[in-house]
């Protein structure tokens, strides 16, 4: 519903957001113009001695007024018709004839209507309130997608597109919900839906009396010229006339003879409600305020562009499914749960591969789920989730739906999800025990995919066939992705000595056909490299050991017996070229800062510690645990981290060998072994990265969680506030 609200709020109202958001912008230029066009209204002046100096000059005086502006005017009339100057607050000296910006004139139209009037302004006003909208529906949706409210300060995750809407939605929003909520508000008054009420005293004639010497008035000289709105003079010709003084605090009327105040009202709460809602909006009180305003209100066309290309990708990831039975005539009923798209990839394999079985395949939305999907005989759900534990865009009607459905069917969850997540694959493991408690037959038992890990979908799909009595074979290729090519300019090989080599290897952008030379992309320390193997579509994802500052590509690869790609990067020479693109991994990277990091890995994993090392010129306190098998055969940057110690950049190196004669140990073991001093860096709020092997991940889990427990914390805590990240394969 939320997204629903989110998404139309924003599509309807997006060229009129245009419009009034880049008016917007304008007009918070105008209050720092207006202050270096005239003299700041400060206190030390009374209201008495600006108004004796002004009368001066004049024969008569209509008003004097604080304007909107920062100017303060006089409205005076010396025979040849009303006029208005500008005034010195301080000595009440003309600074020449007063005339608005005629620009700003235009500018503020269009902002409050459009040019249009009536019409136009009840038109700004829905604005307002769609920006309302989309304002508090976008923060609720930020932070369930990064797990929760306490969360809502941890990067953003996803294409450039969502972290660029995420990051300048966070930074805005203060100022965008302020804009939005007040422009409401004054809507509202103006339209007579929100009582706006006038302090009004009540009418006192005058005393008659001859006319004092302005300055002399008590009721004026105890007011200070820096709480004036404005001060009207008594009409020539009535004896009774008063001066009617206007400031924050209300309205009185002052006898011009004995200087006596007559008669006062006082502002009301709902007034001042009114008056604070205009100064918040415009930015009247501070230029520098307006300023600051306007830079968030400035983010409202790039949120509206980042927004839009979120929608269309959303729009345009699902698949259209060739040879999609319809659902009354299917044996097999595909529902899918998507939030941006990728599940609809996976769903598209899956059922071709069906098809090609001979079975009959429907496909569509979990939202979609009814009566009419209960006849086949089976269903299949595969779903991605949202956040920490909610459900993904097409999935959100699902659960109520299914809980009016008593129909048993032979059932499978596949869950697609990230397991850096404190709720990894929550909501599919919701769908799972949902269905359990419904009693209905399972076809397989609840699965769930890493990072849109083709292998583990692959193994599903040998599992699904065997369910089926057939030889299933889900061979997902994502679509394939611009690639860049790479060409190898170094290796070092480890590991060989203890049957387990591994290469470090390091390339280049290769030079163009044209003879230019290649350009890098853009690339940080932990981001995956995909790489194409000769004749297979199917990328395989390493870490990166550098970034694009250190002007290579560097992974480290594991010789795995039969693996196609490490078998092609393992046999390449100097001079070979690869297919390769970047794909960036924001959810492991260390935390901006100066609090200590603890860097944990095994084998190959050690690749993206040694980036966040090399990266490290602030020199915070760095701490890497890392294991291998021998430290004669396979210790991996030995002497580039006894380097980076002297440089310090890295504070500490614990190393663990599982084949050292007599000192065996993994790194869990040293871990262990230090865990006083680890909970004194956990104590300082330090951040935790694991890379490697998924064992080794599960015993490090296990012990961390073990370490932490003394402290009050445990891992799941330590993962919901961003401190504990994986990089596990």
């Amino acid at each position: 519903m939320l997204r629903r609200v989110h998404a139309f709020a924003g599509l309807a109202l997006a060229l009129m957001l245009l419009v009034v958001a880049t008016t917007g912008v304008l007009l918070s230029v105008e209050p720092a113009m207006n202050r270096l066009a005239w003299p700041a209204v400060a206190p030390g002046t009374s209201v008495a001695a600006l108004a004796d100096a002004v009368a001066a000059r004049h024969q008569r005086v209509d008003s004097i007024r604080v304007r909107g502006d920062g100017a303060v005017t006089a409205t005076f009339n010396d025979g040849a018709g009303k006029m208005v100057e500008a005034v010195d607050p301080r000595s009440g000296a003309s600074l020449g004839a007063y005339e608005s910006s005629a620009f700003f004139r235009f500018v503020v139209d269009l902002h409050r209507s459009l040019l249009m009037g009536d019409g136009g302004r009840i038109a700004v006003a829905l604005a307002a309130l769609g920006m309302l909208a989309l304002g508090l529906t976008g923060t609720m949706m930020l932070a369930r997608s990064l797990g929760g409210v306490s969360a809502i300060l941890k990067p953003v995750r996803g294409d450039a597109a969502r972290r660029w809407h995420g990051e300048l939605g966070r930074l805005a929003l203060v100022g965008l919900l302020l804009s939005s909520l007040t422009a409401a508000y004054l809507a509202a008054t103006t339209f007579g839906i929100a009582p706006m009420p006038e302090p009004t005293p009540p009418a006192v004639a005058a005393s008659g009396g001859p006319a004092a010497p302005i300055r002399s008035l008590a009721g004026l000289a105890g007011t200070d010229v820096s709480d004036l709105k404005q001060l009207t003079f008594p009409a020539r010709k009535d004896p009774a006339g008063s001066f009617r003084l206007r400031t924050s605090e209300g309205e009185a009327l002052v006898d011009p003879s004995t200087g006596a105040t007559l008669a006062f009202a006082r502002t009301s709460t709902i007034e001042r409600i009114g008056e604070w809602a205009y100064v918040l909006h415009t930015g009247r009180a501070s230029w520098a305020f307006a300023l600051a305003l306007g830079l968030t209100t400035a983010a409202a066309p790039a949120l509206g562009a980042t927004g839009f290309l979120i929608w269309l990708k959303r729009r345009s990831a699902r698949p259209r499914l060739p040879a999609n039975i319809p659902a009354r005539s299917a044996d097999t009923i595909l529902l899918v749960g998507s939030e941006g798209g990728s599940t609809w990839g996976f769903a598209r394999t899956l059922h071709a591969a069906l098809t090609a079985q001979g079975h009959r395949v429907h496909a569509a939305e979990m939202n979609a789920v009814g009566p009419e999907h209960l006849d086949a005989e089976r269903l299949l759900i595969l779903t991605a989730t949202y956040g920490d534990g909610g459900a993904p865009a097409s999935a959100g009607l699902f659960l109520d739906r299914l809980a009016k459905l008593d129909r048993p069917i032979a059932t499978a969850v596949l869950g697609f999800g990230d397991r850096s997540f404190p709720s990894f694959c929550g909501y599919a493991r919701a769908v799972a025990e949902a269905i359990e408690a419904k009693g209905w037959p399972r076809l397989l038992a609840f699965k769930r995919i890493d990072r849109r890990s083709a292998q583990e979908f692959s193994q599903w799909g040998h599992d699904l066939g065997a369910a089926l009595g057939r030889d299933l074979e889900l061979k997902h290729v994502a679509e394939r992705p611009k690639t860049t090519a790479l060409a190898l300019i170094g290796r070092e090989m480890y590991g060989e000595a203890v049957g387990a080599p591994v290469a470090i290897l390091r390339f280049e952008a290769a030079a163009e056909a044209s003879g230019r030379p290649g350009q890098l992309p853009r690339f940080e320390a932990g981001d995956l490299l995909g790489v194409l193997p000769p004749g297979d579509d199917m990328p395989r994802l390493y870490s990166l050991a550098s970034s694009t500052r250190d002007g290579v590509v560097e992974i480290c690869v594991r010789l795995r017996e039969g693996g196609l790609c490490s078998t092609f990067l393992h046999g390449l020479g100097v001079g070979d070229r690869i297919e390769a693109f970047v794909r960036d991994n924001p959810s492991f990277r260390p935390a901006a800062g100066r609090t200590p990091l603890i860097l944990i890995g095994a084998g190959a994993g050690v690749g993206p510690l040694a980036g966040f090392v090399r990266a490290n010129d602030a020199e915070r306190p760095v701490h890497l645990y890392w294991g291998g098998r021998s430290p004669s055969s396979d210790f991996l940057y030995q002497h580039e981290f006894a380097e980076q110690i002297a440089r310090r950049r890295l504070t500490t190196l614990r190393t663990a060998f599982s084949r050292e004669p007599g000192e065996a140990a993994y790194v869990q073991d040293r871990l262990a072994a230090d865990a006083h001093r680890l909970r004194d860096l956990v104590r300082q709020e330090a951040q935790i990265l694991v890379c490697g092997g998924r064992d080794m991940a599960h015993a490090v889990a296990r012990t961390v969680d073990r370490l932490v427990g003394p402290l009050g914390l445990d891992l799941a805590t330590l993962r919901s506030q961003g401190r504990y990240l994986e990089d596990v394969y």
